[in-house]
């Protein structure tokens, strides 16, 4: 467990480190400037001039990016152009928010999906697996913007069922924020539905073909023990990963369920960050989403490795 842990912390900053170099290269890319995006069209040259030097946009990239590290490494996002002031408690505030939406989506989707999966690799080739990977299939080429639209529709318009609206009222409780969440979440079950329950097919599947399982079958085990101690702890391995590199997903990629149902979470940050050229922002809050990755990926690995014994030994 020490040399996984130690493993993946080490990869885990080479990326964040490489991330952080392609994040700030990428948003010195981006077509326009920095006092125009602020002022507007319509701002004389000289004051565009004077607050591109005040934020330092002015300087060079080499030294913007090194001034902009520095400060990361001592704790300190730096300060957002667009609302002059420090970027934390805007990235924490979002953060929060769309870790809120992700842990809706998961309670709703990971059961079924896990269940849904096991049952069709337990019945692989027959009317029930079909169903199951032809409904995944589905579920998974529908884009999130399209599926959000015809739910609202249909349970916030004509049913009136659900809130439209994932931003609950101001003072709401904690039961009615998460009601106003759950037509947002909605989309992206119906998206992780199809990951999920295809890797756990795939892995019962893979273990019902395997010698151990045959061998537990002519012991005489009883088919609940067959199940819990041994098909379920190797057919869900596969899925643990799948299920973590989705984390990141949720937590930062949800720009558009968070447009579309307006709420405030970071994947609507990044977007308004890059559309107004506020580099402190989308900097911070890229790499703040790269770590919810790397974190989400080692505890995936430590997981696998409690689950699958094999690798323990190994010593991966």
């Amino acid at each position: 467990m020490i040399r996984v842990v130690a493993g993946r912390l080490a990869g885990g900053v080479i990326t964040l480190v490489l991330l952080s170099v392609l994040v700030f290269a990428a948003g010195q890319a981006l077509p326009g400037d920095v006092g125009r995006a602020i002022l507007g069209p319509l701002a004389d040259a000289a004051s565009v001039a004077a607050l591109d030097h005040s934020l330092g946009a002015d300087r060079p990239v080499l030294v913007q990016f090194f001034h902009w590290a520095g400060g990361v490494l001592r704790g300190d996002l730096g300060i957002s152009y667009a609302f002059r002031a420090p970027v934390a408690p805007f990235i924490v505030a979002a953060l929060g928010k769309s870790l809120l939406l992700a842990a809706v989506t998961f309670v709703l989707t990971v059961p079924i999906a896990l269940a849904a999966g096991v049952y069709a690799g337990w019945h692989a080739g027959r009317w029930q697996d079909r169903i199951v990977s032809i409904l995944g299939a589905g579920f998974t080429a529908v884009p999130e913007f399209a599926s959000g639209i015809v739910l609202i529709l249909v349970f916030g318009i004509w049913l009136h069922a659900l809130p439209v609206s994932a931003a609950a009222p101001p003072g709401a409780g904690f039961f009615v924020r998460i009601a106003h969440l759950i037509l947002p979440a909605l989309p992206l079950c119906l998206v992780l539905f199809g990951y999920i329950a295809g890797v756990a097919r795939a892995g019962t599947t893979e273990v019902l073909a395997a010698d151990f399982y045959r061998t537990a079958v002519l012991k005489g085990l009883a088919p609940w023990v067959i199940a819990w101690r041994h098909v379920l702890p190797n057919a869900l391995t596969p899925a643990v990963a799948v299920i973590a590199s989705q984390t990141g997903y949720l937590v930062g990629g949800l720009a558009v369920v968070e447009t579309l149902f307006r709420y405030p979470g970071i994947g609507s940050l990044i977007l308004t960050a890059a559309r107004g050229r506020d580099f402190p922002m989308l900097e911070a809050a890229v790499l703040v989403v790269g770590c919810v990755f790397v974190v989400a990926a080692a505890l995936a690995d430590l997981l696998t490795v409690w689950l699958d014994p094999r690798l323990r030994r190994r010593g991966v």
